[in-house]
């Protein structure tokens, strides 16, 4: 179990070290092209969740957090239970959750960064995107692995 908490750790400081980055090294706004018209590394500070939605509502994304790590923590060693998909896509989100979370407490908003060109797509950080990937192995577990005794 304690692999679990690992990635989850990981996640966290691996998008914190890039937020860090970021805020450090560049001004707001600001852009670098990673790969010309595809991708770019850019400097945008969120006070919503996804897509910018529910500006300014961080004592909501305070208590909504604290009670979903909350729910997943206690949750965890029965998804062990359930087999890796579940485990593994819980602790994606965990270290995701985490990584914004803190950005909320201590900065009041969250540092994106990711820019995708070649798609309308807001910019989103790295705990976005472990976040969805937690997500969808949630979600195939749901869909497909559940059923199947076999995904441990």
């Amino acid at each position: 179990m304690f692999r679990y908490y690992l990635i989850a750790a990981c996640v966290f400081i691996a998008d914190h070290a890039a937020k860090r980055l970021v805020s450090t090294y560049m001004k707001i706004g600001q852009e670098v092209p990673l790969i010309p018209g595809v991708l770019g590394l850019a400097s945008v500070r969120n006070s919503g969740a996804a897509f910018g939605l529910l500006q300014g509502q961080l004592l909501f994304f305070i208590v909504a957090t604290t009670v979903v790590l909350a729910g997943m923590i206690c949750y965890l060693p029965q998804a062990r239970l359930e087999g890796k998909r579940m485990s593994y896509g819980l602790a994606l989100i965990m270290g995701g959750a985490l990584g914004n979370f803190i950005d909320r407490i201590f900065k009041g908003e969250v540092v994106d960064m990711i820019q995708v060109h070649f798609l309308d797509f807001p910019v989103f950080n790295i705990a976005d995107s472990f976040l969805c990937l937690g997500v969808v192995l949630v979600m195939i577990h749901h869909l497909k692995g559940a059923r199947a005794p076999n995904n441990r």
